[in-house]
């Protein structure tokens, strides 16, 4: 963990910053994923911007500071995160799209189910994870405190270190924070009628790509899209494709606009 002096709060890992772009007067807030920052929705983030969006990207509870902070994170603190979030920029805008990655997706998903979001975005949202990833070598709950698992993470030619900030060890401990989160979004599916849009990699390294049909079917949206990807790996807005993930983002949000 970094420190200042003795006794001071940690500090953020550099890059790993929330940021705040203003624009008009439809918002979109960003959520990052497990372990990630709001590093990894830059590029997304100043794509919206640069076509009208005010956008807001949240740095969740545990995230971009240390992993031993991670562990301490809760599902409950993830939400409230991603609440407070939705409730800043619904303060500076008339109506809040949410755009998850990966974890920060299965929040916009549960976001939308509490709140009057007017569309949302998930991509490579993690229903089911694939079985490479030993889940079922995961420790219980009690065993898993202090234990931490190295993290791989694709090299991704031209995109720069301040847009990929982030852990390289996973707190055993968030995982299972984790999974939690995806039984009450599980649960929650049914609830969520905002307009969707799906975005999932067939070559996703870490989700099954079987989670977003499961997702498509379960919601109870009518307005519903469900975009595949041939190439890129698990983190879209930073991957091979994140021009096509752009672009149809913001398609979609401008069908909303036009209603």
């Amino acid at each position: 963990m970094l420190y200042g002096k003795k006794g001071a709060s940690p500090v953020l890992m550099e890059g790993a910053e929330p940021f705040f772009l203003p624009g008009g007067e439809e918002g979109v807030l960003l959520l990052h994923g497990f372990t990630g920052s709001p590093s990894e929705m830059k590029l997304y983030g100043r794509y919206l911007n640069e076509r009208g969006y005010t956008v807001l990207a949240v740095r969740l509870p545990g995230h971009g500071v240390s992993a031993a902070d991670m562990e301490r994170a809760t599902a409950e603190d993830w939400f409230n995160g991603a609440l407070d979030g939705y409730e800043i920029l619904r303060g500076a805008c008339a109506k809040v799209a949410v755009a998850g990655l990966s974890m920060g997706a299965l929040l916009a998903l549960w976001l939308g189910t509490v709140r009057p979001v007017s569309r949302t975005v998930s991509l490579a949202a993690p229903v089911f994870v694939r079985e490479g990833r030993d889940l079922h070598k995961l420790p219980p709950r009690e065993a898993a405190k202090g234990r931490f698992l190295p993290k791989l993470h694709k090299v991704l030619p031209g995109i720069p270190p301040d847009c990929r900030v982030g852990y390289r060890v996973m707190p055993l401990l968030a995982v299972h924070e984790l999974l939690d989160v995806i039984d009450r979004v599980k649960a929650a599916l049914p609830r969520l009628r905002t307009p969707l849009l799906l975005v999932q990699s067939e070559r996703d390294h870490t989700v099954e790509p079987e989670s977003a049909p499961y997702i498509f079917r379960h919601v109870g949206a009518a307005d519903k899209t469900l975009l595949w990807l041939k190439q890129s790996g698990h983190r879209l807005t930073i991957d091979s494709e994140r021009e096509t993930v752009f672009q149809k983002t913001a398609e979609f949000l401008r069908a909303g606009s036009e209603k």
